[in-house]
């Protein structure tokens, strides 16, 4: 099914993320988190693309093994990775294991060599996939603006050329404080870009999670959560049981607030995916 068509047909959507593995030999203990993620019953399930496109195999078999556990599934594909002979082979084989939903991005940069730049920006692979076949296409958006913009506002500009090249929905970047979200997405409508916005959330588990992931995005990390992380980032399990806890307080507040859409970053844990799920059970009926 595709996502668009899940968007407009329920007022609560939540979905969850997986990553391929980087090896073919860990590929069964993939499969096995896509059964147990799959048995949460999410909306939909996307599934990553390693850095150039290194894992560009595994992405289309593990979107596959989500489409046989009955669950829609959303494969990534970047520009980075792709020139047109590539794409095609690689939305073939989409296309032939009857995967509909596809997120366009532009990828990180791969380190000491050139990029593929016969598509130089995400709303150029929309418009290629957009042109190739009868795909539901997705891109990104970043609450806080893409690192490498120049303003919110003009990365928003970014995003109506995206919707304009065929994106029939975003999902953020991950953020921790839902003000900078609610902000966003004021200007968001204000540029009169009607398409729904999927809030990403990352549950923060760990102490070093937190720190990775805010240097590789530029997130913030309001006072709350970094108090958190220093009383109880020593203790693992605490830390976690605080983590979940965090995120569910973020969906909760999200949804009070009229956004409806919520991505869970679950890290290939479907235990922690599962213990929000139940935290907002009564809230998502």
């Amino acid at each position: 099914m595709k996502i668009s068509e899940i968007l407009k047909s329920k007022e609560i959507t939540v979905s969850c993320e997986i990553f391929p593995p980087k090896l073919g030999t860990e590929l069964a203990q993939s499969r096995k988190i896509v059964s147990e993620m799959a048995a949460l019953k999410p909306d939909f399930i996307s599934v990553t693309y390693g850095a150039a496109g290194s894992t560009a195999q595994f992405t289309a078999e593990l979107a596959e093994e989500v489409e046989n556990c009955k669950i829609a599934s959303l494969a990534h594909v970047t520009c980075v990775s792709s020139d047109e002979e590539s794409l095609k082979s690689y939305l073939d084989s989409l296309k032939a294991n009857g995967i509909q939903n596809i997120l366009a991005l532009r990828g990180d940069m791969p380190v000491g060599r050139e990029p593929k730049r016969v598509y130089p920006h995400a709303s150029d692979l929309a418009r290629a996939i957009k042109e190739t076949g009868d795909f539901c296409v997705g891109g990104a958006c970043y609450p806080e603006g893409h690192p490498e913009a120049k303003s919110v506002s003009a990365d928003i500009d970014a995003l109506k050329i995206k919707a304009e090249s065929g994106c029939e929905f975003f999902t953020t970047q991950m953020f921790f404080d839902n003000d900078i979200m609610y902000s966003f997405m004021t200007k968001f409508q204000r540029k009169g870009i009607n398409i729904p916005v999927i809030a990403g959330i990352m549950p923060i588990t760990n102490a070093r999670q937190l720190m990775r992931s805010a240097s590789l995005s530029g997130t913030t990390v309001p006072r709350r959560l970094r108090e958190i992380v220093e009383r109880f980032g020593e203790k693992p399990e605490a830390m976690r049981q605080a983590g979940i806890i965090y995120a569910t307080e973020q969906i909760i507040d999200l949804i009070a607030n009229g956004v409806n859409n919520i991505h869970i970053y679950a890290m290939n844990k479907p235990d922690v995916a599962s213990e929000i799920l139940s935290n907002i059970s009564e809230i998502i009926k």
